[in-house]
């Protein structure tokens, strides 16, 4: 059977698909979603209202393609609302999150002639994780590994625990099961994910927490590079800043997500914190990782916030030192506290306010990265750019992109890259050491 398996949404996501994808893996091919196949898989995203859109278009799309394929819906869209996406036309099967037996067995069915099928569980009964089990992530040099599910904040924007429920954590011992398979399958960069990744090992018994797991992976030395994705600004320790500082191992690149750079703003939010505690956690993460990349999620446009408000922000994120913003206009989601709230910021000004944030954010990016043309960074050579680049792009330790030159044999290789330029956020150069992935971490370090 031909399956095409498309992903919208966060990194959890871009996990699941692949745990979905190793567990079909036997008796099946895959194909791209633009090709013809017999089933197609859409596990969506429902962040925000558009993303619900975006999961309908594609159930078109693999309609228009292969009018008797059957089609799948999952993901946290088919978790929040599995009755709409039901009455979706061309929608045979319904499968919530964590329902990965179901979704296996729903593919091995016809097309239906009459009502989709729904498979779907009471999230907020979940305990553990049971979505595990990948030992490749398609198309992907680096791995991503889930090792929490779930969120216990409420932001006033977000729907998130409603589709994924409490914070819940893989047990330690399984984690680096995991961490050992992708280990084996030639993978040399792991990156932490989860929902509330910060949240991580509080619901264990013993506790353990974020910290203590990547000084026990790191420890382990099964894979040269460790990297953590998006954490809160409350779950930034000092021992988790003095561990990445003393690693060979984790990488010096946090993004901790700031959301806004105006109180009010925060308050509406509902977010547990202020710019104060954010600022003063900024310069003591570059006062200990001073050569690190620091990223942030920045909202724009959320309602309430008055012009005032948002050249508040601008100044605040514009004295900071970040790296680099992901920066995105609010959008309304169906369902929170945040949709229902009055002063809504109109969709131009919205737009405005996030070109506006992006150009500093291109500022800042370029003034970091310019930083490092002269010196050697350690790259992990991934695919190329495009098909026809003859540069492949990579990412140094402390997340930098670096197109490379003559890369073809490096592909998932860690080289010595001397950086010559840089050119449409892009850093640029060329391997010096052939045999640089072969050598030890304290050998690697000194070649920096």
């Amino acid at each position: 059977m031909k399956i095409a398996i498309t992903t919208l949404g966060c990194k959890i996501n871009q996990y699941d698909s692949a745990v979905i994808q190793s567990r079909l893996e036997d008796g099946h091919c895959f194909v791209r979603f633009d090709e013809p196949a017999d089933c197609y898989i859409i596990n969506s995203c429902t962040v925000t209202d558009r993303a619900d859109w975006e999961a309908r278009q594609l159930v078109r799309r693999a309609k228009r393609l292969s009018p008797l394929a059957k089609v799948l819906v999952t993901g946290c869209y088919a978790q929040v609302a599995p009755e709409d996406v039901a009455r979706l036309p061309g929608v045979d099967y319904v499968v919530g999150l964590n329902r990965l037996n179901d979704l296996v067995g729903f593919v091995e069915l016809p097309a239906r002639d009459g009502a989709p099928k729904i498979a779907v569980s009471d999230v907020k009964r979940e305990r553990g994780v049971p979505v595990l089990g990948t030992r490749a992530l398609p198309g992907h040099t680096r791995a991503f590994l889930k090792i929490q599910e779930g969120c216990n904040y409420s932001c006033t924007y977000c729907i998130i625990p409603t589709a994924r429920g409490l914070s819940r954590s893989v047990a330690p011992g399984e984690v680096m099961e995991q961490v050992r398979r992708l280990a084996d399958a030639g993978y040399l960069e792991i990156v932490l994910t989860g929902i509330h990744l910060g949240g991580y090992g509080q619901d264990l018994t013993p506790k353990m927490d974020l910290t203590s797991l990547a000084q026990k992976i790191a420890a382990s030395g099964l894979v040269p590079r460790l990297r953590l994705s998006s954490l809160d600004p409350r779950e930034v320790p000092d021992r988790l800043l003095d561990l990445i500082a003393g690693s060979e191992i984790i990488c010096p690149h946090l993004h901790i997500c700031a959301q806004a750079g105006d109180d009010g703003v925060l308050k509406q939010m509902r977010r547990n914190y202020d710019t104060a505690y954010y600022r003063e956690l900024l310069v003591n993460a570059r006062e200990r990782l001073p050569e690190a990349a620091l990223g942030s999620d920045i909202i724009v446009g959320f309602p309430g916030e008055t012009e005032a408000a948002f050249e508040r922000s601008v100044e605040f994120f514009a004295s900071l030192p970040l790296t680099y913003f992901h920066v995105f206009p609010y959008s309304e989601r169906r369902g929170t506290i945040a949709a229902s709230l009055p002063d809504h910021v109109p969709g131009q000004v919205k737009k405005a306010r996030a070109r506006r944030m992006r150009e500093l954010g291109a500022r800042k990016k370029e003034a970091f990265c310019r930083r490092f043309v002269g010196m050697r960074l350690s790259v992990l050579v991934e695919a190329k750019i495009d098909k026809n680049s003859a540069c492949h792009r990579g990412f140094s330790r402390n997340y930098l992109p670096v197109a490379v030159r003559d890369g073809d044999e490096f592909v998932n290789r860690e080289a010595s890259v001397h950086v010559g330029g840089f050119a449409g956020g892009w850093l640029s150069g060329s391997i010096i050491s052939r045999a640089f992935e072969t050598l030890d971490p304290s050998t690697i370090a000194a070649n920096l």
